[in-house]
């Protein structure tokens, strides 16, 4: 039995391993960039992080990575889910049971990046 891509962020596997490597290194270089601010402001104040954060590059680069971490948050669960919640293993409610938890994951995906765009780009 063949698993179907409805609910898939992307229709090949191939795009879907592309996007993982892709936003895995946006993800590693906002870490590598914060780690090395950090350790390069040792006495980082209150005026120098909403300084830093409040340019249009790093706002961009914010939202990157947090657009990233969705991304690459949904295609991870989704092929856990699809390879875990199937009938094989866990009888027939499974297709209804992976279609909640996807639907519930894409939902809370979607509401943390938006609550981090209002956060980013609000007043």
């Amino acid at each position: 039995m063949a698993v179907t891509q409805i609910t898939s962020f992307s229709r090949s596997g191939l795009s879907d391993w592309l996007l993982q490597r892709v936003t895995a290194v946006v993800i590693a270089a906002y870490v590598v960039f914060m780690v090395g601010y950090l350790l390069a402001n040792p006495e980082l104040d209150y005026q120098q992080w909403t300084s830093l954060h409040g340019g249009f590059y790093m706002k961009v680069f914010n939202l990157l990575t947090i657009l990233s971490a969705a991304i690459h948050a949904w295609i991870g669960l989704w092929a856990v889910l699809t390879d875990y919640v199937t009938v094989r293993l866990m009888g027939s409610k499974a297709t209804a049971l992976r279609l909640f938890f996807q639907l519930g994951m894409i939902s809370i995906v979607i509401i943390y990046v938006l609550w981090a765009i209002e956060i980013l780009w609000g007043a």
